[in-house]
């Protein structure tokens, strides 16, 4: 950990890191409430036809490691999406990632969608509502989804632990990163067409599974979130943007005919920059070397790519509002090759590098970022990201973003793995505990990135004492 970083946990009350956050230059895009009103997120939302969310978090979609090896979800599965249940959150992004497609799962144990696993899914889904009305008397302001995924130069679905990249484009950095050879093939238009039909149909089983709405993923380097970088591809799926967002129109207008009561939202990072490495003395984060104009990413300036910029992003959303998909996910970046602004945290997994900006940036970058185009888009329901970093400080912020317009939902995802009732003790005012607030180890990487279960072993006794435990240890020591 670089030694100028300060740990969140050290902050004693707000006005300390209030003092840092203008140290950082950040103090304008990371409002802080003090004393925490927890008011704003006890707030219900409606989403539209009805659906109303009954208060101001979200669970967000994490890539599982750990259901079967014919894409059905495991005990282990049910276990992580009954504490989801618990939670306290009313809004459901699906639990985690699930490919439409056995060649687009990221790893073996990865959930899939298909006629041969929707009744599993569905009981899933009933595993996590159960578990909310047992904890909470009702379900009525509870709307759960299911993110759908096609994870394409990250797909790895088979149990030899080989990457099968699956690429709209080529990519100067990423391809020679891979080992990619010169005449790797490209997605045809054709296969993409399939690939449109594939999400179409997931959606529909997403649907009969009694899910209340679907995300066409978008984000974090996987398939369609590359399509929307891929300028330099040729036909109807790259160019120009009205192409690169040729995908998810398809789809929607495939889902509005096949299952017309189904909700669309979007998972989108929505600004990215170059690939970062680790440097060679260090091994902090450097920029990889790239050509001006860098012309291979999406949300991100072609003539400094070290900078975002949003204004394809906000052309990108401005199609989806003309669609009706009026609930998105804001993210950025992805965790294979921009980590520190997709998911910020002092301590990188194992394949990752040290931060090269204080993590608090990083998050203050999302949240700022959410806000200018919660201003560009006041009838669109965003969804924020990034907050788990926080820590202590994570009710406090989330009350003030809301309060103040900014975000309409806090996301949250590797705090659910550590202290899933967060959200509960935050919107009642009970105090948190301390013991259990996710650190940002990155061990919940680091594990899945080397075969093993998703989970968070250093704060969750049930992953402390199993034998993955063990084998985790050995990987960081070597």
């Amino acid at each position: 950990m670089p030694a100028a970083y300060r740990r969140v946990a050290s902050f004693k009350d707000a006005e300390q890191l209030r003092t840092y956050l203008s140290e950082l230059g950040v103090q304008d895009q990371l409002p802080i409430g003090d004393p925490i009103d927890p008011r704003p997120l006890r707030q219900p939302i409606e989403l539209g036809a009805g659906r109303m969310v009954g208060n101001r978090f979200c669970v967000q979609p994490m890539e599982g490691w750990d259901g079967a090896l014919d894409g059905r979800p495991t005990e282990l599965v049910h276990r992580r999406w009954r504490a989801f249940g618990r939670s306290g959150a009313k809004l459901i992004w699906g639990g985690e990632a699930v490919a439409v497609v056995h060649e687009g799962r990221a790893n073996p144990r990865q959930l899939r969608v298909g006629d041969d696993t929707v009744d599993d899914l569905a009981k899933l889904r009933q595993t996590l509502v159960s578990a909310h009305a047992e904890r909470f008397g009702g379900t009525a302001d509870l709307v759960v989804g299911l993110q759908l995924t096609h994870s394409g130069r990250y797909s790895r679905p088979d149990q030899d632990g080989e990457t099968r990249p699956w690429i709209p484009s080529r990519h100067p950095v990423l391809d020679a990163r891979m080992g990619l050879a010169s005449d790797h093939p490209v997605a045809t238009d054709d296969e993409i067409d399939e690939l449109v039909e594939h999400f179409v149909a997931a959606g529909g089983l997403a649907s009969q599974a009694g899910f209340d709405f679907v995300d066409i993923k978008h984000c974090h380097g996987y398939f369609l979130h590359e399509l929307l970088g891929s300028r330099e591809r040729r036909g109807q799926y790259g160019g120009e943007l009205r192409n690169r967002s040729r995908f998810v129109t398809s789809v929607v207008r495939g889902l509005e005919r096949l299952a017309p009561h189904l909700a669309i939202g979007v998972r989108l990072s929505a600004f990215d920059l170059q690939p970062f490495e680790a440097s060679d003395g260090d091994q902090v984060g450097v920029p990889a070397n790239v050509s001006l104009p860098y012309r291979s990413g999406f949300g991100v300036d072609p003539q400094q790519p070290t900078r975002p910029d949003l204004s394809e992003p906000i052309a990108f959303i401005e199609r989806l509002v003309q669609l009706g998909v009026k609930l998105i996910n804001i993210t950025a970046g992805s965790p294979y090759y921009t980590p520190h602004i997709q998911r910020p945290a002092l301590f990188p997994p194992s394949d990752g590098y040290l931060p090269p900006e204080d993590p608090l940036v990083g998050v203050a970058r999302q949240v700022d970022t959410v806000r200018r185009l919660k201003q560009q888009f006041p009838d669109v329901i965003f969804v924020g990201s990034g907050y788990s970093y926080l820590q202590e400080w994570l009710p406090a912020v989330a009350a003030a973003t809301v309060a103040q317009g900014w975000v309409d939902l806090v996301g949250v995802g590797r705090m659910m793995l550590a202290y899933p009732e967060l959200p509960h003790h935050a919107l009642t005012g009970a105090p948190l505990e301390r013991k259990r607030i996710c650190r940002t180890f990155s061990d919940c990487t680091t594990a899945p990135r080397n075969g093993l279960i998703s989970g968070c072993f250093p704060l969750d006794p049930f992953y402390k004492n199993r034998e993955e435990a063990a084998l985790l240890q050995q990987l960081k020591r070597q």
